[in-house]
């Protein structure tokens, strides 16, 4: 795959709403660097902006499960499962509270670029941004 040049005005990544303050954590990492950060509440919002907005990358909280629309499994597995039916090379870190070893296993299968523990450490995210946008678009954004 050919890296595409990206300046930090052209990246946006898109993010799930939380109860607690994640966008505002996020935004501290983005914002420095000029990069858009879009914040969906529900998977249909984000399949939404996925279809109108270009996004380079997506962060999925996986808590908590939805038993009615995803029947049991946690909600951010069933929206990277729809991400993967549209958009099947979409980047994607998932984060997850006490993840198990199905839970890491399907996130496996549905390609997802990490799984990171919750509560968050930024510096892991910041780390993980880093290498994926290294690996699929060859810019050090989050390095710097």
């Amino acid at each position: 795959m050919v890296a595409e040049t990206l300046q930090p005005e052209d990246i946006s990544l898109l993010t799930t709403r939380q109860d607690w303050g994640w966008p505002t954590a996020v935004r501290d990492i983005f914002q420095p660097r000029g990069v858009n950060l879009l914040v969906a509440d529900g998977v249909d919002q984000f399949v939404n902006v996925l279809r109108h907005r270009r996004v380079q990358a997506t962060i999925v909280d996986t808590d908590p499960a939805l038993p009615s629309a995803t029947q049991g499994r946690p909600a951010g597995l069933w929206t990277l499962r729809i991400i993967r039916i549209e958009y099947p090379l979409m980047p994607c870190i998932l984060l997850a509270s006490n993840a198990s070893e199905n839970m890491l296993e399907e996130a496996l299968q549905l390609d997802a670029f990490s799984v990171i523990d919750k509560p968050v450490d930024m510096e892991i995210l910041k780390d993980q941004l880093d290498r994926l946008f290294v690996k699929r678009y060859g810019s050090h954004i989050f390095s710097i």
